[in-house]
């Protein structure tokens, strides 16, 4: 198991990306959780194995259909262990 603190820049925001991250997140039994930053960029924390994680990481090079990645920083972190995927809708 690995974790991965992501984060995804561009236009990012109010196009359904973090439901589309949820979906492919669930799919691949991916586990953590996404959010919408204040200067618009999305915040993601997944944990899994280095298949599931590798497939989730090329999924966010793309993004959902309307998003616009620019770029994506991704850094290994502890595991936190967390049991779902889940949608943060307010800063945490």
């Amino acid at each position: 198991m690995k974790h991965l603190d992501i984060i995804i820049k561009g236009t990012v925001q109010g196009v359904s990306l973090r439901a589309a991250a949820k979906a492919v997140a669930d799919q691949l039994s991916v586990k953590g959780f996404v959010k919408n930053e204040l200067n618009g960029d999305v915040t993601i924390e997944a944990e899994g194995d280095s298949l599931s994680l590798e497939m989730f990481l090329e999924w966010c090079n793309e993004g959902s259909e309307h998003a616009t990645i620019t770029s994506i920083e991704t850094n290994e972190g502890e595991l936190k262990n967390y049991r779902n995927f889940e949608i943060v809708k307010k800063s945490r």
